[in-house]
């Protein structure tokens, strides 16, 4: 998968990114851990509303806020997940993709969850704090670089060769903590009633890995060393579960095999056909194939195939989105409007979707065209209280105040994306000319005070 999704497209704004399948390439080249230690994000609603109302239940038994817990996925083919940054869990697509039922991903959640309830964060100070996602895995991996090598300043400076190999070591927990949060993970299935079968199988398949030479082992090994003594506490706690027999509902089911459809489709496109090839009629399936045939740019077999799922889920909010970004990638923005306009009145809370509408009210706007970037600049302003780490949304109102000729807001948000990305000395040459040209006292100008204090007080600190 390259940086930029859709070449014939890159002089769209911010490279024209799928609007409901963000993928953002952290540094250039191959986005694999395993190939290059080059780590990709993944932003997509289906599979983020997914999997919060899976472990709803389970992060309520943890004691903790549904709505404070985030995850993130990680576009790599290895099987790994862990906690970083605060109640932030970074899930691996290759232990999704790899996972044979719901129940293995709660169960790994589960546990995860558990190293945030006893306060085994991975934290680095003020560096992962107002960061991006982004930003926050390249700090990680400095930080890991610099625990492997020895060498501090290599925190600020991501070192060449294997990032695998760092952000093992900086990520990864005591065998004490482990069987804590295994313990805890135990604890939080049987108060939300749910059977913790999946943490056991999952953590099964893994024990045979543990003595093999630690090159060889998969990347959970590593980051959460695996012992035997803790797969027969597991396998223990399964046996007292009064819910090891409890099912899951079917329709978990089917959302767990529309993700890895979804997955499929998008990750590996050359691979969909003889994975779900023409002979299987479900819904996952033609799923798949719609998707793989819009990131090969098979325009007209993919909105034949996008045609035929929403006739079968009109009101799917999810299909709608991906019409709308079809539509939008393939040049035809204008028609993208209502199938965007459509889901989000079905899905009003998706930021991501609220994001992908406003992008293309930005480029469908033409010149002087005030009413849909006033518009887009409306929905952006919502979806920033719930994507505070996006840095693509202050772009896309960098974009909208520009074109509207507000010079001033425009660049108050320019300072805030390269806040977020860490890019401090242009974050503050951008505050301090929106300071200039703000109504002095007014919320805006408030807002480029409070960068600049920041800068300075962290520049301080860092000295």
């Amino acid at each position: 998968m390259k940086h930029t999704l859709f070449p014939r497209h890159r002089n769209r704004i911010l490279c024209s990114l799928c609007g409901m399948f963000f993928l953002f390439a952290l540094f250039s080249g191959s986005p694999s851990f395993a190939q290059s230690g080059n780590p990709t994000l993944i932003r997509d609603t289906e599979i983020e509303n997914t999997l919060k109302k899976w472990s709803e239940p389970v992060i309520k038994a943890a004691g903790l806020s549904p709505d404070a817990v985030k995850f993130i996925l990680v576009q790599d083919n290895n099987i790994n997940a862990f906690v970083a940054g605060g109640p932030n869990i970074f899930i691996f697509t290759g232990l999704i993709t790899r996972s044979e039922s719901t129940a293995e991903i709660i169960g790994v959640i589960a546990h995860e969850l558990g190293h945030i309830r006893g306060g085994h964060l991975v934290r680095a100070r003020g560096a992962m704090q107002n960061a991006s996602y982004e930003s926050l895995i390249g700090t990680i991996l400095g930080l890991g670089a610099a625990v492997l090598t020895g060498e501090g300043r290599l925190a600020s400076a991501i070192i060449s060769g294997s990032q695998a190999t760092a952000i093992n070591h900086y990520l990864a927990f005591s065998r004490i903590q482990e069987s804590s949060a295994d313990q805890s993970a135990l604890d939080s299935l049987e108060k939300a009633h749910i059977s913790p079968q999946g943490l056991v199988s999952f953590m099964e398949k893994l024990k045979g890995e543990e003595l093999l030479p630690a090159a060889q082992q998969n990347q959970y090994i590593r980051t959460h060393p695996l012992t035997r003594d803790r797969v027969q506490a597991l396998e223990a706690g399964l046996s007292r579960s009064p819910y090891k027999e409890a099912a899951y509902p079917e329709t978990w089911k089917e959302e767990h095999r529309r993700m890895l459809a979804k997955l499929t489709g998008f990750i590996t496109p050359e691979q969909t056909e003889w994975k779900y090839d023409s002979r299987d009629q479900s819904i996952a399936a033609l799923y798949a194939r719609t998707i793989a045939s819009y990131r090969e740019n098979r325009t007209e077999k993919a909105l034949t195939q996008m045609d035929a799922l929403l006739a079968q889920e009109p009101e799917n909010p999810y299909f709608l989105e991906l019409k709308g970004q079809m539509l939008v990638d393939f040049g035809h923005v204008t028609q993208a409007l209502p199938y965007y306009r459509r889901s989000i009145g079905l899905l009003p809370g998706a930021s991501l979707i609220r994001t992908a509408y406003a992008h293309a009210l930005i480029e469908s706007a033409g010149e002087g065209d005030a009413k849909n970037l006033n518009e887009a600049i409306q929905h952006l302003q919502r979806s920033i209280k719930d994507e505070s780490r996006s840095p693509r949304v202050h772009r896309l109102l960098a974009t909208a105040y520009g074109r509207l000729g507000q010079e001033p807001r425009a660049r108050l948000h320019l300072s805030e994306e390269a806040l977020l990305k860490r890019e401090i000395p242009y974050a503050k040459r951008q505050a301090e000319a929106a300071l200039s040209g703000l109504e002095k006292g007014s919320n805006p100008w408030l807002r480029a005070q409070d960068i600049l204090n920041f800068i300075e007080q962290n520049t301080k600190e860092t000295k």
